[in-house]
């Protein structure tokens, strides 16, 4: 059994990667289930749906602790804490409506996995020469989502302007993009320090987005000689060292 999820989890074949991929659609799939249901009471079909999930995820992540060789630093790893946050907000209907956002942080964590990223890079022309731009677009998506399950979760009982996820994503977003229309404020410390945490750390995640949107489009190709990594598409010498490089390209600039 432990050799047959190494060959999921880790191989390099055609079975591997479908497994893996369909790892990802479940994630996006959760993700777009949570969103939905958020707007609508929570029906016993809803609970028995996310309990569901929720077992698909530890069964996830007792597969991946059984596979892992270094047991302690297993449970060092964000991804893991990741999971744990994931299962206990499908898992415990006190927190399952409140902080369901933070259900998207498993697909940060699988597109952070070296063989998925790069299958992605050789399956994708897209993905090949937008990656950074993704990325940046997914760790963005990320936060935003995550803070606004905490506001949501603080402000819901206490504050009468954030009723649903609604009033909570238009203030995180006006929060993070600096907007502040000052119509919906936060109350209590907790409140005011999850908008002091939107504000720094969101805005320097957008601005990351912008910069990687906006600089000269690079391909990502490690120069034999000197180890750069990101070239011009039209390169055919590192511009670090001189070498020649032998970067695949489609015809694309």
């Amino acid at each position: 059994m432990i050799k047959r999820l190494h060959h999921l989890y880790e191989a390099d074949t055609p079975r591997a990667h479908a497994f893996r991929y369909g790892l990802l659609i479940f994630d996006f799939v959760t993700i777009a289930f949570v969103i939905i249901t958020s707007f609508f009471p929570h029906t016993i079909w809803i609970e028995i749906i996310d309990a569901l999930i929720g077992v698909v995820i530890v069964a996830d992540f007792a597969a991946r602790y059984a596979i892992s060789n270094e047991k302690i630093r297993f449970w060092a790893r964000p991804a893991t804490w990741a999971d744990i946050i994931a299962v206990i907000s499908f898992l415990a209907p006190i927190t399952g409506e409140g902080l369901g956002f933070l259900r998207i942080l498993r697909t940060l964590r699988l597109l952070r996995t070296y063989q998925l990223l790069a299958r992605l890079r050789r399956d994708f022309a897209f993905f090949r020469r937008h990656e950074d731009v993704v990325i940046a677009g997914i760790n963005l998506g990320v936060f935003l989502f995550v803070m606004t399950g905490l506001i949501y979760a603080t402000q819901v009982r206490i504050n009468p302007q954030i009723n649903n996820y609604a009033d909570a994503l238009y203030f995180t977003v006006t929060t993070l993009t600096t907007t502040g229309f000052g119509d919906i404020t936060p109350k209590g410390e907790w409140g005011r320090m999850i908008s002091v945490a939107i504000m720094i750390f969101g805005v320097t995640l957008f601005l990351r987005l912008a910069q990687v949107l906006f600089r000269p489009s690079k391909v990502r190709y490690e120069c034999k000689k000197c180890g750069l990594s990101l070239h011009d598409a039209d390169a055919i010498h590192c511009k670090h060292c001189g070498a020649v490089v032998h970067i695949d390209t489609e015809g694309l600039t």
